[in-house]
């Protein structure tokens, strides 16, 4: 008696069940894709430090023009914009501290 095995292709098993290859149902796959819309992760990240970077430096250019007297710049507005980029800056590193221990836990994760 002859024998021959032949290799057992995971693709076209899971095609025939409905699955990706990931296990993840194909009928899924294409809603969860065309759900999604607006900016990514990335494009808002962005733009937030961009705001941040904005921030910081609006209160500079403000505390330069109270150094030099301007009559049309307050020392009260000045204050008030230095803490706001201040915060800003404070809760940035906050959201990068997060996202570095979010990135070493998953990297230490078995699989």
């Amino acid at each position: 008696m002859d024998v021959t095995l032949k290799p057992f292709n995971f693709a076209q098993a899971a095609a025939r069940a409905g699955l990706g290859v990931d296990g993840m149902p194909l009928a899924n796959r294409n809603t969860a894709a065309t759900q999604v819309k607006g900016p990514g992760f990335q494009q808002e990240l962005t733009k937030a430090l961009r705001g941040v970077s904005d921030s910081y430096n609006d209160a500079s250019e403000m505390q330069k023009q109270v150094q030099l007297g301007n009559p049309t710049v307050s020392l009260e507005e000045t204050m008030v914009a230095m803490q706001k980029a201040q915060i800003g800056f404070q809760a940035t590193m906050q959201v990068r501290n997060k996202l570095v221990s979010a990135y070493s836990e998953i990297m230490n994760m078995t699989v």
